[in-house]
């Protein structure tokens, strides 16, 4: 699993620097034209963020899995989960005014990738919480 996470955080690393990319130039400049709003731009470039962050964050699980042991698979899964269905589908959603493409039934997906996020995080708090616990005894 770990080379596999590791792989993933690689081209996920490498789709985010080139969708912002993408975000700052292009669709800046479709916001400046009026064929995307300002609200979808800041929406994509959420997803942006989300997926660089959740991407050093999964690297980071997976260089530390020696010394935070529990749940790593699990919080690894969640993260790269949180970063298809929430980024993935807010790029898409945001984009849909100049793609022509209308996957509004992708909205309910977001929420999920957030929880998918939330989960991770909240896994990485109780694998810490209780290492700490089995190192005390």
């Amino acid at each position: 699993m770990r080379n596999g996470a590791m792989v993933f955080a690689g081209i996920s690393g490498c789709l985010a620097v080139i969708l912002g990319a993408f975000g700052a130039h292009y669709l800046r400049d479709k916001v400046e034209s009026g064929s995307l709003t300002a609200k979808d731009l800041d929406a994509y470039k959420t997803a942006v963020q989300y997926q660089l962050v959740h991407t050093l964050a999964i690297m980071g699980v997976f260089l530390i899995k020696d010394r935070l042991p529990l749940y790593n698979k699990t919080i690894g899964l969640l993260f790269m989960l949180g970063i298809i269905l929430f980024s993935g589908s807010i790029y898409i959603l945001s984009t849909g005014s100049i793609t022509g493409l209308n996957f509004k039934w992708l909205g309910p997906i977001t929420p999920l990738g957030g929880l998918c996020f939330i989960g991770g995080w909240a896994c990485l708090a109780v694998s810490a919480i209780k290492q700490k616990e089995v190192v005390k005894q």
